[in-house]
């Protein structure tokens, strides 16, 4: 006896994507064309904060000014890196995903590109009258291996068949495109190599005064994974002098004609000085390592006797610039030497002073041409011994005691002496001194990257200008030895078919003047014989400019019915 048991199956489930699948998934989304125009897009937004705040590795002094102009919102912004766009997690992040994404789409088309390079150009089309551009005469000698020369002759590459040729160019507008996202690629690289391999450094130098490229000696350093102290060129240069040329009169005046540093440099150890006037936009190179001129102001030199009657202070005080078109500026001078008590001065420098209308100074004019100084005297405790780091621009007179204040106050013109009261002791303006702000940099993957620019241009050039476009001429034999000869071409670049009817005219008129030749005799010009010109022809075919034969509209889809 048989017996049958039912047989119950679980119903299916559709698969999941899975860990891999997932992943597969996130690969093609970075790698594709649009998230990398996305990517590249926000790349250039994520670095417009970098030209709207100023920057800590090229201005810090701007930086202190804007903390000390703005504290709250300096504050957030610093919270935010937007005084450190280009060193921020998110400048990197977006940095590396549009590196990986263009890697990942690049490589893949520029493999599928060269298979393209090699192939052939495709076969006559069955019906080459259904193609956008078409023309047809009789020839009594154009042969296959004419018409191929004629159109090698124009660049075209070419393939023959039995009674064909087929003929293609410009491949040059995919090799432009895959250039300039390679170029884009390199680009990113040689920046990328510039960050580990390069450094740069902000120094503020004062006239007079030297500088050594050691670690020491920078205000700010910002060095690259793979720079070490060993790796900075052992030059060195001094200040010897500083001249800014301003407009003196008319419209103008004020603003400035030319800024120059006169340098002292030496490029070795032991090396003799050589002279160097360091501009805007002309920085000092020495082996690679470059010094750039950023900025300017004025240090004016003061004496400080405390007390006691002892020098407590004596040098140049740099100032920030707090007004760029009179370049009146503000320094701080901590004297926590003197004795009995601690002296802190804020100083009002005008470098072309004139008394104003309400009995207070201003500068009327950058340069120095009656430099004064204003001074606010305090006294008390600095805050100095308790370990908490001070900005050098800054004063906290929270502790301190004032001595001497007020705008209407008479300035200290040079050489002259202020007496603090209840014997504090006295500041004296000795003389004025300029500074300048300066950047040094190494950056190995400077000179790729320019070129890296240049070929993303040229690729943007050229797949812009140039069209792809494919041509094949039929011949076939026609009754009394006669040969009918078909011309049909298009383009493979959206909207170039009005560029192309042209060259197609053009191409139609070369395969006409090879016929001619080979029958000995010239060309028949315009209007002259039945088959005169690509309307003429003896089966009444169309004219170049034409898509179809007569009465036959062309369309997408009789270029695709033609092959």
């Amino acid at each position: 006896m048989t017996t049958t048991e039912p047989i119950t199956t679980e119903p299916s489930r559709p698969a999941g994507h899975g860990a891999a699948g997932w992943l597969r998934w996130a690969w093609r989304l970075l790698t594709s064309m649009r998230t990398a125009l996305i990517l590249l897009f926000l790349f250039a937004l994520a670095s417009v904060p970098g030209s709207i705040y100023p920057q800590r590795s090229i201005s810090p002094d701007k930086v202190a000014q804007y903390f000390k102009d703005s504290p709250g919102a300096a504050a957030w912004l610093d919270r935010l890196w937007l005084f450190d766009v280009f060193t921020s997690p998110w400048f990197a992040a977006t940095y590396l995903l549009l590196f990986i994404s263009l890697a990942g789409c690049v490589i893949p088309r520029a493999a599928s590109h060269l298979r393209e390079l090699r192939r052939k150009p495709p076969a006559v089309p069955r019906n080459l009258a259904r193609l956008p551009q078409h023309a047809s005469f009789e020839s009594g000698g154009l042969t296959v291996a004419s018409a191929a020369g004629a159109l090698r002759a124009r660049r075209f590459r070419t393939v023959t068949g039995p009674g064909w040729v087929a003929a293609e160019k410009g491949y040059l507008r995919e090799t432009g495109n895959l250039l300039f996202h390679v170029a884009l690629l390199a680009l990113l690289l040689a920046v990328g190599a510039g960050g580990l391999y390069g450094y740069r450094g902000n120094v503020l130098l004062v006239e007079g005064n030297g500088f050594a490229n050691t670690v020491a000696a920078y205000d700010r350093y910002i060095p690259g994974q793979r720079v070490s102290a060993d790796s900075l060129e052992p030059f060195s240069f001094t200040l010897n002098d500083f001249q800014a040329t301003y407009v003196g009169s008319g419209e103008r005046r004020g603003q400035p004609l030319d800024f120059s540093a006169r340098l002292s440099v030496s490029d070795r150890p032991g090396a003799a000085d050589r002279p160097y006037d360091l501009k805007v936009n002309e920085p000092l190179d020495v082996n690679g390592t470059q010094t750039y001129l950023l900025g300017h102001g004025y240090a004016p030199v003061f004496k400080v006797l405390d007390g006691k009657g002892q020098v407590a202070f004596e040098g140049p005080v740099p100032c920030l610039t707090a007004d760029q078109t009179t370049y009146t500026s503000e320094c701080v001078i901590k004297v926590p030497d003197a004795r009995p008590q601690q002296l802190g001065f804020l100083v009002r420098f005008l470098p072309t002073t004139v008394p104003a209308q309400d009995g207070s100074y201003v500068s009327i004019f950058p340069g120095a041409a009656n430099p004064t100084a204003q001074v606010f005297a305090f006294s008390g405790d600095l805050g100095m011994s308790s370990g908490r780091p001070q900005s050098v621009y800054q004063l906290d007179t929270k502790n301190l005691k004032p001595l001497v204040m007020g705008l209407k106050t008479k300035p200290l013109a040079v050489g002259e002496t202020l007496a603090l009261p209840g014997g504090a002791g006295s500041i004296q303006l000795g003389g004025v001194r300029e500074w300048i702000s300066l950047q040094i940099a190494y950056d190995p993957g400077r000179f790729p990257a320019l070129l890296a620019a240049g070929l993303a241009v040229l690729g943007l050039v050229l797949s812009l200008t140039v069209r792809r476009r494919r041509v094949w001429v039929r011949v076939a034999e026609a009754a009394g030895g006669a040969r009918t000869v078909e011309v049909g071409g298009l383009t493979r670049t959206e909207g170039g078919d009005a560029g192309f009817a042209e060259e197609f005219a053009q191409i139609v008129a070369a395969l006409r003047g090879t016929q001619a030749d080979q029958d000995h005799g010239p060309p028949h010009g315009p209007g002259e014989g039945p088959d005169a010109s690509p309307q003429g022809s003896e089966g009444g075919r169309a004219a170049p400019s034409q898509a179809v034969e007569a009465g036959q509209a062309a369309s997408p889809q009789g270029v695709k019915d033609a092959h």
